[in-house]
């Protein structure tokens, strides 16, 4: 008798272990839309192309308004911003991870990442008007050198050691955006994260709606906003129960759906 109960535990093991694995990249493909979007659809273009259009309607009036002696900035994030990386989540959604940092440092380390589309034309229209490009990421300083190669190839200006302001111990960029208007006037932030323009979307226990809206009038204007279905700090507080893993999370995803 224990033999028969042994022989069929062992034959119903691989599917338990095929259940609980399956859960698992379940939970990892709920993000194979979103990067298929971003890859693949013409309204991602359209979209980048319109922020950046905006971007450059709303240089040109802001150039007018400063006569400070200062010297003219705009400040761009790197990921979603100016840089595609939907390979790497590509990479990761077929490996079943959501993001593995040592797979993260082998992908910017390659610098091939593609542009976003309509980036590199901006800012090359701005720096034809004097305007000087500050590339404000949350990329790591060791990642420095790849990424400045990266934005070489591509043809984005100001795209050296003394433009690129990395993270070092905080992903908060406030400082350095005020360590910039120490010496620039910052005419315009483009992003694809809200702690990308203001730490007061950076600062936890904030309703980002809420902010959204006060701030509605800055958007367009002076912040730009870049899509980026994939990933961004609006997923967090989602997971009110932190769950530690990735079936839990999509269970977390289904439920904070608006539905009727």
């Amino acid at each position: 008798m224990r033999r028969i109960i042994v022989a069929i535990v062992s034959l119903l093991l691989p599917f338990g272990l095929k259940a609980q694995d399956t859960a698992a990249n379940a939970g990892v493909r709920d993000y194979t839309t979103a990067v298929l979007w971003q890859q693949h659809s013409g309204e991602y273009r359209a979209l980048a192309f319109q922020a950046y259009n905006f971007a450059q309607l709303s240089l040109v009036p802001r150039l007018a308004e400063t006569n400070n002696g200062k010297k003219n900035c705009v400040v761009v994030d790197v990921d979603e911003t100016v840089l595609d990386n939907s390979p790497f989540q590509g990479y990761e959604i077929r490996n079943n991870k959501i993001y593995d940092q040592k797979d993260w440092f082998n992908w910017t380390s390659k610098g091939i990442a593609d542009t976003v589309p309509g980036a590199a034309g901006f800012l090359k229209f701005a720096a034809s008007k004097g305007v000087e490009t500050f590339y404000v990421s949350n990329r790591g300083v060791s990642e420095l050198e790849s990424t400045r190669r990266n934005l070489q190839q591509l043809g984005f200006p100001f795209a050296d050691k003394a433009h690129m302001l990395f993270k070092t111990n905080t992903s908060d960029k406030e400082a350095r955006r005020k360590m910039l208007l120490e010496r620039y006037n910052i005419l315009l932030l483009c992003g694809d994260n809200l702690s990308d323009f203001s730490n007061v979307f950076y600062r936890e226990g904030k309703n980002t709606i809420e902010q959204v809206n006060a701030m509605q009038q800055l958007f367009g204007t002076r912040f730009v906003v870049l899509p980026n279905p994939m990933y961004g700090d609006w997923e967090k507080p989602i997971y009110k129960r932190e769950s530690k893993t990735e079936a839990g999370k999509s269970q977390e995803r289904l439920e904070g759906l608006k539905s009727y």
